[in-house]
């Protein structure tokens, strides 16, 4: 029964690390150690669907009129975290991507809750150290499939913005199933980097994906 034990926490743990992997497995990781892995389930000229296994994040949230203003306030809090600011006292290593939920229901005129979070590294999936701010918790993305646009520049309310009415453009347009509650804007580049920037926007596939052959 020990060993059986044993044999499972270790698939656990083989398991997480092998979705959270070297950043050069990936075209869009160029700053970090550590990148969120997918598998690709197919692509087409417009989008594509990915498939991710379930990982955890640390995660803050800001009320604000704009992604811009919050996710400055929330980043700020989070780099606190992985900078020492946690009952270990530990500095931890930043990964990518960094992803911001935000809120469809939203009207010109009403604030919106914006939920910042940062991926957390392999060897803190399992026991990450408590957060000593109370506004800084542990969030976990399920076993799920994925829509995902892809765009360069940087990712603002305003580039956010069109890459997702965009994105929601073509899934409509082939009758695709998602969540149309909220979105994903998808960061991987520090503010440093200025060529060759990557973000992405996310909705949340529901039922079988569509994915077509491109034209």
């Amino acid at each position: 029964m020990v060993y059986f034990s044993g044999l499972v926490g270790l698939l656990l743990i083989l398991t997480a690390e092998a979705r959270i992997g070297n950043s050069s497995e990936s075209s869009f990781c160029t700053e970090s150690r550590e990148c969120l892995l997918y598998d690709l389930v197919c692509k087409n000229d417009d989008y594509e669907v990915r498939h991710y296994d379930s990982v955890k994040w640390v995660s803050t949230e800001e009320e604000c009129y704009f992604m811009d203003k919050a996710t400055y306030t929330a980043f700020g809090r989070l780099f606190k975290y992985i900078t020492g600011s946690n009952e270990a006292g530990v500095n931890i290593d930043m990964t990518t991507p960094v992803t911001v939920k935000i809120e469809e229901k939203k009207r010109l005129w009403q604030s919106s809750v914006f939920t910042l979070s940062f991926l957390l590294p392999s060897d803190y999936q399992m026991t990450p150290p408590q957060p000593t701010d109370e506004s800084v918790y542990f969030t976990e993305t399920p076993d799920m499939n994925v829509y995902v646009r892809s765009y360069g520049g940087w990712m603002m309310s305003l580039t956010s913005g069109v890459n997702s009415m965009l994105l929601k453009r073509d899934l409509d347009k082939v009758q695709a199933t998602y969540n149309k509650d909220y979105h994903y804007a998808v960061g991987y580049d520090s503010p440093m980097k200025i060529l060759n920037r990557h973000n992405e926007v996310w909705y949340m596939v529901e039922g079988e994906p569509v994915c077509p052959t491109s034209s």
